[in-house]
This record gives structure tokens, sequence and C-alpha cells, in this order.
């Protein structure tokens, strides 16, 4: 897990400055006495998760104030990727950090910070993994904090422990601070990130309170279908599986239903194909392949079961992000917390997937749920 705060976060904001952005904005506030208090915010959010009972939980982060010094007062378990020059930060600092976190492998960043920071993040990150914001900024536009620090702290623990999550897409939008010291109020939208987000049951194929499994297959079936659609440029290799098969049926297209099949310009390119043809194909168009796959069994088992034909040689190649994983909410509560699996039969290759993971359980309704 990334934690990193903008240790200057905030600090115009109790003198009146309308923001924190700039050299000089934040060298006037400290001369004017302002007080840091981002870290502040961020040690609220932290103490929210168990550090000590979680030993398994490494986190990375940035020197000093940028996170080290708080996650070394908490007796976190953490490693230092990115030391800053001066004692000032600035943008640049907080954007070469995340690129140093990226490279350390985080599957999910905590950050502490405003606007501008969520901008930085988005910069970097983008929709490569899941994140969330804690509140510390003189404005806060952006859709990718929880409402309170406290509350950061809450969605942070229960991904880190397995809870089930939805996983929506929160908007990145700042304002021209210059026309807001002049009384104007311009916000911008910049992008959008991947946020966790308390589970809540919003699709409308619920029944008496619970979901209907063959309504929300349809959700989920119509989901991949227009996925498939919108990139006819890319192939889809559709695992094995009842639910992969629906999705194939949905589309017209004959599937093999314990067989793997590839789906290219929305026809059946190649039919229950093996793991040479896979690997032969991912070795030439690497950058053009989503896979399709669905949790196999009741253990939760995503690669390894039933699916072999999807062998360490060719995930070697696949993104997380490229990977549409089907299950219903109700599925994953059913594994009791269990993860999901995946079994290669190359640690390194596993290791590559564990983490929080995206997983599609409805029309446009997704969760985030750890595999390892």
């Amino acid at each position: 897990m990334g934690v990193l705060v903008n240790p200057f976060a905030g600090i115009g904001g109790a003198l009146a400055l309308k923001g924190s952005d700039g050299k000089q904005i934040r060298e006037k506030a400290l001369r004017e006495g302002a007080q840091l208090q981002a870290n502040n915010k961020m040690r609220r959010a932290l103490k929210e998760i168990a550090i000590n009972n979680n030993t398994d939980l490494k986190y990375v982060t940035a020197a000093d104030n940028m996170g080290a010094n708080l996650l070394s007062e908490l007796g976190a378990n953490y490693k230092v990727v990115y030391a800053p020059e001066r004692q000032q930060t600035e943008a640049f600092d907080t954007e070469q950090a995340l690129r140093a976190m990226l490279d350390a492998g985080i599957d999910f960043l905590l950050f502490a910070g405003g606007d501008g920071t969520a901008r930085n993040v988005a910069n970097v990150i983008g929709q490569q993994i899941p994140v969330l914001g804690v509140p510390a900024g003189c404005k806060i536009h952006s859709g990718v904090y929880a409402v309170t620090p406290s509350a950061a702290g809450k969605v942070a623990q229960k991904v880190i422990t397995g809870e089930l999550v939805s996983q929506v897409n929160g908007e990145v939008r700042d304002i021209d601070e210059t026309a807001f010291r002049n009384g104007k109020v311009i916000a911008k939208h910049y992008g959008e990130m991947r946020i966790p987000q308390d589970l809540s049951y919003v699709q409308s194929v619920k029944m008496g309170g619970q979901e209907s499994d063959e309504l929300v297959l349809q959700d989920i079936v119509e989901h991949v279908a227009e996925a498939i659609e919108e990139h006819p440029d890319y192939f889809f290799i559709m695992g094995s599986g009842s639910t992969v098969n629906t999705v194939m049926q949905h589309m017209g297209l004959e599937n093999t239903l314990l067989g793997v099949d590839i789906v290219y310009q929305n026809t059946v390119y190649a039919k229950d194909v093996s793991a040479s043809d896979l690997e032969e194909l991912v070795a030439e168009y690497a950058s053009k392949i989503k896979l399709v796959i669905t949790v196999i069994g009741g253990q939760g088992h995503v690669f390894g079961r039933g699916n072999q034909q999807l062998s360490a040689t060719f995930l070697k190649h696949i993104k997380k992000q490229d990977i549409y994983i089907l299950a219903s909410k109700l599925k994953l509560n059913s594994l009791q917390g269990r993860p999901l699996r995946i079994d290669s039969g190359d640690e390194q290759i596993d290791k590559k997937f564990h983490g929080p993971t995206t997983v599609i359980t409805g029309f446009h309704d997704k969760a985030l749920y750890p595999m390892e």
C-alpha cells in the first residue's frame, strides 16, 4: 500500500489565501505562521487501520513529511522509495514519488492533499491502480476523496482486510485559484481515477432486497458485450465457464463451454485454443489483448483451475487492468472473505496479480476484491 502526503496541502486555508498552489503562496503562508496540517489528517486516517495487526501489509512511501515520519511514528512496516531534495516540496516531488511507488509495485494508494494533489496523482496513476484521497486541502472539488480523514481510513481498512467494496470512477476537478481569489469559481475536469467505496447494492435488479442471479448475470453480460463492441481492434480471450458462455450467446457467437476462444472484431477469431496458441498471439499482439474470465468453483479460483490454457508465459504479458473478472456480489460474499486464487505455476507471475482486484459485478458496476 502506498502512503503519500503533500505536507503543504491546505496551508493557505486558515489565512484566507484561497488555496495552496504555487511556491510563493506557500512561502507567504509559512511567513504568516500557517501550520502544516496534512500529516495530522493522514494520521487520523491511518489510526483507523490496524497497522500492527496487519503484519503482512507493507507500506511504500516517500521520505520525511511526505509519509515516512508518520509511518515511523505509528510503528508501521514501511519502505522509502523517494526523497525530496528540498524541505518545501513541489508538485514535481509528488509525481516523482508516485512513479517510484508504482515501480515498487504498490496495489493501492492512500494520499493526503487537495485538488492540486489529486491532479498530480491522476497525471501519474491514472487508472492503473485504485486510490483514495484523505481530504487535507483548502478546496476539495474532486470526487476521489473520502468525506473525512477517518472515513478514508475506514474504507482503506476494508480494502486491506479483503472486505467487499464497490469500485467507482471518481472525477478529478480543480479550480483556477487566481480566478477564485477574484471571486470567480471556475472548475475544470482533469480526468478520473478508480476509488473504493463502501459497498452499496445500486443495481436496478434487486428483488426482495436480494440480487436476482439471472438478472445480475444479464447485467454483467451486457457490460462485457459493450466493452467488446467498443474495442473491435482488441483480441478478447474468452475463458471457460457458464458466465463467459452466456456472454458469447448474448453476442450470437459460438462458444466452447469448457475451452478458451478468441473474439476479434465481434467475430470468433479462433475456437478452443491451446496454451501455445495464446502464447503465439500474445507474443505478437501483447498491447491489444484483453482477458475475460470468471470465478471458478467455490474456492474462488481465477487462474489454474479449468483454464490451464492461460499459462504463466501468456499471463506474463497481460496487464492486471486488462482482465475482466466476472462474478456477482453474492458470489463474492459466498467466499466469506477468502481471496480470489491464482495458481499459474509460477510464483512471480502469481505475485504480479496479487492485491485489490477489479471484479465486474453488474452493468457499469464493479467491486474491489483481494486476489492472492
